[in-house]
């Protein structure tokens, strides 16, 4: 096994703060904590601004740390306590970056040569680097390119002599600064599915940075949600999509219907309570956590967990039921989504394509209890405190 497949990265306590002026802070991360296993696909999912890039920077040795300690294997790449900071060039970490940085003026050969070429630990024979940069070029599916010239590349292949020049020192950690985000909608899927591929074949630990749900739920082992420099939760996609702690996270990744309501009766044996809704509509609730009757909260329902019936429909049995009247409707392909206003508030609803709803016609929108679930519209200092997962 190659040491790049058994290293564990390890962050405890990572801040990098940017002081805007002696009133504001214009950016940063801070406290984050997380262990990641070997060969883990760990991305930072958050809106632009939130502290992804800067904590990517920070592991890199782009950016030094404000404080907290950065440990990959059993080397100690920066630990603000002591003053340790293992500089750029001796920490064996692959980069891939939004701009590839190709150079035009060399071929395919010589770019992925290049971190060899100029490396400081040691120096690589013409027949070693040869070797490398074949193997490396044949793990992204660019065999037989070695000598064509770097301007004759589609934008997906030279993101694949961007990943090919990353990895080709075999580095223990491999980090992708939202790499896909130049390329067009059909080869950035195409691109995603081949990115996990070489992730596995490879066995590197790799972050991710990005602000695409898509991606990280696709891609991911793990995900850190980061809002305004804070870890708000971290868990595996699933988890973070289907099991939201606040209505931050629940709103950003994946779509959700976002309503306000009151708890009205706390939790049953079935993990399930009552909510009142801002319109007056009382709903069976799910939560993750005990909350008292009056507690103010947000109630999250995916669109895919909603149906439509036709208002002569009999009511089934553990399910919810609003009525509303049908405002929009639109044919995706693959399903038809609507939108149907319930008093003041427009639900979207995504549903089988063969269903056909007309626009101003009156339904009852159903969903189970399980479905809607209450979080809370911020994220509690608990909460904070168990985003800290290995």
């Amino acid at each position: 096994m190659s040491e790049a497949s058994t290293s564990t990265l390890e962050v405890s306590g990572l801040s990098k703060i940017f002081v805007m002026s002696e009133d504001g802070i214009a950016g940063g991360i801070r406290e984050a904590s997380f262990s990641l296993k070997p060969g883990t696909f760990f991305t930072l999912l958050g809106p632009s601004g939130c502290g992804k890039t800067t904590t990517l920077r920070c592991i890199a040795g782009l950016e030094r740390p404000d404080r907290g300690t950065i440990r990959l294997g059993d080397q100690v790449l920066f630990d603000g306590a002591s003053g340790v900071t293992v500089p750029l060039n001796r920490r064996n970490i692959g980069m891939v970056f939004q701009s590839y940085a190709i150079w035009p003026h060399m071929t395919v050969f010589e770019n992925v040569a290049f971190p060899l070429r100029v490396s400081k630990d040691r120096k690589y024979s013409k027949a070693e680097t040869t070797g490398m940069v074949d193997d490396a070029l044949r793990r992204v599916g660019l065999d037989g390119f070695q000598t064509r010239s770097s301007t004759r590349l589609s934008g997906g292949q030279q993101q694949r002599v961007a990943l090919a020049r990353a990895i080709v020192r075999q580095p223990k950690l491999l980090l992708l600064d939202e790499p896909l985000s130049n390329l067009d909608a059909t080869l950035r899927d195409e691109m995603r599915t081949e990115l996990k591929r070489l992730q596995q074949q490879v066995g590197i630990t790799t972050i991710y940075v990005t602000h695409d749900q898509t991606e990280a739920l696709e891609m991911s082992d793990l995900v850190a949600v980061i809002d305004k420099g804070n870890v708000v939760q971290m868990g595996p996609p699933r988890e973070i999509y289907g099991r939201p702690k606040s209505a931050f996270v629940a709103g950003f990744v994946g779509a959700t219907n976002l309503v306000r309501g009151k708890v009205t009766r706390p939790l049953n044996g079935k993990g399930l309570g009552a909510v009142v809704l801002e319109g007056g509509e009382e709903i069976a609730c799910a939560f993750q956590e005990m909350l008292p009757a009056g507690e103010d909260i947000a109630v999250s329902i995916r669109p895919e967990s909603m149906d439509l019936q036709p208002l002569g429909a009999p009511a089934r049995d553990g399910f919810n039921r609003l009525k509303g009247t049908v405002t929009l409707s639109g044919f995706l392909g693959n399903m038809i989504r609507y939108n149907v206003k319930v008093g003041g508030r427009t639900f979207q609803i995504n549903m089988e394509p063969e269903t056909a709803f007309e626009i101003g016609s009156d339904v009852f929108l159903e969903f189970p209890g399980s479905a809607a679930l209450g979080v809370p519209w911020g994220i509690s200092g608990s909460q904070k405190a168990a985003v800290a997962h290995t």
